[in-house]
């Protein structure tokens, strides 16, 4: 018989959403503490050079965080093998991100735009001058923004109450969110191989790990 879950998400899944939390905050402001004043490399490619700015990815880009609080959230309801699973993936991706992040620090200074190029010319690009004014050129390998969105939809995959129609759009938002980190020149293209890496090398290590079963699924059955 399937029981109702109680709140809004089942109690195990808080935990594990405040450590993902925690983790990107070290990994990605925590790691400029170290790193400043550092030698940051750069990894523009000859191709990345050739790919326009389109400064309307902006918005995509921006989306990225409503992905993710959706993403999330699904993933947090589901059953607790499937949370603590795909979530110490997760945890372990930004750990790879962090020592990336420590011991390789790159920058995408010089790359970007200059702040008075975009001043005036129409509201995306006062957008993107928004974006860089908050986020400082490091830490570009590999992207936390791509990761993110990557988890999104590799969490989907592995959650068995996923639909189809969920699954090609959390896919869909991610190929959006990656053409936007490059399209608005926040990033280059060997990050989001770097951000899908870590994930995958992540979920992979989360895959042996023997988590016992516990609470219900949201939907009320046992994992």
């Amino acid at each position: 018989m399937k029981t109702k879950q109680k709140g809004f998400l089942p109690g195990y899944s808080w935990g594990m959403l405040a450590l993902v939390l925690l983790a990107n905050g070290v990994a990605y402001f925590g790691s400029r503490l170290v790193t400043r004043g550092l030698a940051h490399y750069s990894l523009i490619s000859p191709l990345d050079r050739k790919l326009p700015f389109l400064p309307v990815f902006i918005l995509f880009y921006l989306l990225a965080y409503v992905q993710w609080v959706v993403g999330f959230v699904w993933i947090a309801k589901g059953s607790r093998r499937e949370v603590l699973r795909i979530l110490t993936g997760e945890l372990i991706a930004k750990g790879i991100a962090l020592a990336c992040f420590l011991l390789f620090p790159t920058t995408v200074e010089g790359f970007r735009p200059e702040a008075e190029a975009l001043r005036g010319g129409g509201i995306w690009n006062e957008l993107v001058g928004v974006v860089y004014s908050l986020d400082a050129a490091d830490n570009c390998f590999p992207s936390v923004h791509c990761l993110e969105s990557w988890v999104c939809f590799r969490g989907a995959m592995k959650c068995r109450r996923a639909k189809r129609w969920y699954v090609l759009m959390m896919f869909g938002a991610a190929i959006l969110v990656f053409a936007s980190t490059v399209l608005v020149k926040q990033h280059v293209l060997i990050d989001i191989a770097g951000g899908v890496a870590a994930v995958e090398i992540g979920f992979r290590i989360a895959d042996r790990i023997p988590f016992a079963d516990g609470a219900p699924s949201a939907g009320g059955e046992p994992e």
